[in-house]
């Protein structure tokens, strides 16, 4: 995968290491995109656009490249346009690359909804990172609405029960409960979270959802 990490960090007046604003941002038109980098004054901005992209999103890239691109870093991540969990997990790897001093920002107006929702919930993933998120109304411009920056809130019990089910094939819980290194009762305890936050399903054997699979990441 492409290294989306700007080096070296700037320094501030004392001379220590300053972040960055960085922009993770979905692309179809370029209005949305060049409206948030305006307002947020990032030096970094990294567009999600289709595995294969269309004309109309190779001619907004252009033009962000042609204007934005001439005073701030502008970077292009690939990712699938329907399935959420791909989005989600590009979009998590962009993230963990960035700097640890770095300030992101994500803005999920442009583009398909899906893969607005797989980059949403990568900011979920590392809520932490994550400053902002935003979303700018396309019946006014000049309107900025900020979604909730949820946490999947996942305890230790719950996080070892996900990489149990997501590395290994457990028939029951029965069957689990032989392998992981819990007791009966914490086990059973987060198995029942974990289906309440529908990150996993019991029906035909330990499976996670699409959601379980991004919580883990």
């Amino acid at each position: 995968m492409e290294n989306y990490i700007n080096e070296p960090s700037s320094l501030n007046v004392e001379g220590g290491l300053m972040g960055k604003k960085v922009l993770i941002a979905t692309l179809y038109n370029p209005e949305p995109v060049i409206l948030a980098t305006t307002r947020l004054g990032p030096e970094r901005l990294i567009l999600l656009v289709d595995k294969e992209p269309s004309k109309e999103q190779e001619n907004s890239l252009k033009v962000i490249q042609d204007s934005l691109g001439k005073v701030i870093e502008v970077k292009v991540v690939k990712t699938d346009v329907y399935d959420i969990v791909n989005v989600a997990t590009k979009c998590v790897e962009v993230i963990d690359l960035q700097p640890k001093d770095d300030s992101i920002y994500i803005n999920i107006t442009a583009g398909r909804k899906t893969k607005a929702i797989g980059l949403l919930f990568a900011a979920y993933a590392r809520h932490e990172r994550v400053k902002k998120v935003a979303y700018n109304p396309e019946e006014d411009r000049n309107a900025v609405v900020y979604l909730p920056r949820l946490s999947f809130k996942l305890t230790e019990s719950e996080k070892k029960v996900l990489e149990y089910i997501y590395s290994g094939k457990y028939e029951s819980i029965s069957d689990l409960s032989k392998k992981i290194d819990l007791s009966t009762a914490m086990l059973y305890r987060a198995i029942d979270e974990l289906k309440d936050k529908d990150l996993i399903t019991t029906e035909e054997g330990l499976k996670l959802t699409d959601a379980g699979k991004i919580a883990r990441l």
